[in-house]
């Protein structure tokens, strides 16, 4: 049996360890500001100082645009040029970019819950307190998800604003989110931090050190970039039904790594390796 006590233990002291590690919480600031307003902002406004759909007149978003499914043209029905460009591009095309924000912030909290810790020499004194392996291994774990899942939620909140905020002279009314981002970040998005939380937290528990631990779990980022160029392709395009079949997979997925890791993890292999 659980004890959530000790678990929670475990994760408040790992996210108070996050707060003194000025590279993860330097990556937690920065990344979401690129993506939520660094980028938006200029493609807003580029559209907004021009006001023609010639400033994004480019080959591979043709490709995109000549490809759009009918269910996603249907809610375009009415719009001028820049209006769909920049619905197309902001509100789908950018839609599996936005998955990159979980991975990252959670594979750069996750890879410093043990490489970090063996780094600080800090691990020896966690793996003799009285919670099991079970315990530990979930209360890490749970470390990196919440923030992830919480700071990207918080990130999609300033995206909403920024959109309808900067974009109202374009569109003369509040236009986004469209349907399939409520799947995208509530349903998928938490499935894919749980992914990467489960598959860091274990590589992180066997690297020597922290940036190892991150540039290995850092290849997961190929999920979404798939997801990408799938939809810049026209291959596949995000609706509420894909999102909603995609993030079934990852959480299956996750769920499958999750239990394979817990079974796997034990201390005494960890003070062992650290021994030689």
């Amino acid at each position: 049996m659980l004890d959530l006590r000790k678990i929670k233990i475990i994760t408040w002291k790992d996210l108070l360890e996050v707060r003194q590690n000025k590279s993860v919480v330097t990556s937690m600031i920065i990344v979401p500001l690129i993506f939520v307003v660094v980028i938006p902002l200029i493609m807003l406004i580029t559209a907004t100082q021009t006001g023609s759909a010639e400033a994004f007149n480019d080959p591979d978003l043709q490709v995109m645009f000549a490809n759009v499914p009918d269910s996603i043209g249907s809610q375009l029905e009415g719009m001028n040029d820049v209006q769909v460009m920049i619905s197309l591009m902001l509100g789908y095309l950018f839609a599996p970019m936005f998955l990159i924000l979980p991975l990252m912030l959670s594979a750069s909290i996750a890879a410093e819950s043990f490489a970090g810790e063996r780094e600080r020499k800090t691990l020896e004194g966690l793996l003799y307190t009285s919670a099991s392996d079970a315990e530990l291994f979930i209360g890490k774990a749970l470390s990196a998800f919440l923030p992830s899942v919480l700071i990207t939620w918080a990130a999609f909140i300033l995206y909403i604003i920024i959109l309808n905020t900067v974009g109202y002279p374009v569109f003369g009314r509040i236009w986004f989110p469209f349907p399939t981002w409520y799947a995208l970040m509530f349903w998928v998005t938490p499935a894919l931090s749980a992914l990467a939380v489960g598959a860091t937290v274990l590589i992180s528990a066997k690297a020597q050190t922290f940036m190892s631990a991150y540039q290995t779990s850092g290849s997961l980022v190929l999920l979404v970039l798939g997801l990408f160029a799938g939809q810049a392709t026209g291959v596949v395009y995000l609706s509420t039904w894909v999102g909603m079949i995609v993030g079934l997979v990852f959480w299956l997925a996750a769920g499958v790594l999750v239990f394979l890791a817990i079974q796997g993890f034990n201390r005494k292999a960890l003070l062992l390796q650290k021994a030689h």
